[in-house]
């Protein structure tokens, strides 16, 4: 016989063997006739754990490493330099910056401003 958590297997051709629940003596597989004395497994304890991200919660979801929300005043107006024409006035250079706002299999968001006219505006990579 082999035990595996609360399940009980025959050792001889590996069938689940039956709950040890009755009152008879023995325990037998219903496949090869193999018997095991059910003394065996009557002091059995079987002790679970879940797993930390078994049950998701408000506040498990708030310890988050990755930033998933901006603050308007977490919104920086520096920025790496681009050459990349404003739309709103035609300057050729504008600064940015990206965030990962989106799932990690999808593109970060990346944020322009123009520093002439103040235009701002965002794109999703």
């Amino acid at each position: 016989m082999s035990v595996i958590g609360s399940l009980i297997f025959c050792t001889d051709c590996g069938n689940l063997l039956d709950s040890i629940a009755t009152s008879s003596q023995i325990l037998s597989c219903s496949q090869c006739s193999a018997t095991f004395p059910s003394k065996d497994f009557a002091n059995l304890t079987v002790t679970t754990k879940s797993s930390d991200t078994a049950f998701p919660s408000s506040l498990r979801q708030k310890r988050s490493v990755v930033k998933t929300t901006l603050h308007r005043d977490e919104q920086t107006e520096e920025g790496a330099t681009i050459k990349e024409k404003c739309p709103q006035c035609g300057k050729e250079e504008m600064q940015y910056y990206s965030l990962q706002l989106r799932s990690a299999d999808e593109g970060a968001t990346i944020f322009y401003s123009c520093t002439d006219c103040g235009y701002k505006f965002s794109t999703n990579n």
